[in-house]
């Protein structure tokens, strides 16, 4: 029984290189892949969630329980990104 490992073992023991950098480097490369695809998607809803205009409105109320006087259930979401509501503030001082 030991004779029939040792030899796979020997007989397998010159391809064990090349699979093993073969595989570092599959590895390698998936792991860069899926950092760039996070940073894709990352920046694709950072993009669309500056597009959001509530912080220029002026029934923005940056309170954490009413966000928004006209429509709370929407504010700060994509939704609100074509606001019919949305006024801009006029004098920033008062709001």
């Amino acid at each position: 029984m030991f004779k029939l490992i040792s030899f796979l073992i020997h007989g397998i023991q010159p391809l064990l290189v090349p699979i093993c950098f073969v595989v570092a480097w599959t590895v390698i490369i998936l792991v860069v892949l899926s950092l760039w695809a996070a940073v894709r998607d990352s920046v694709t809803t950072a993009k669309q969630m500056h597009q959001i205009p509530c912080t220029g409105c002026q029934f923005f109320t940056d309170n954490y329980r009413l966000k928004c006087t006209v429509r709370p259930s929407t504010a700060n979401t994509e939704e609100a990104i074509h606001c019919p509501d949305y006024q801009p503030k006029t004098n920033p001082y008062l709001y």
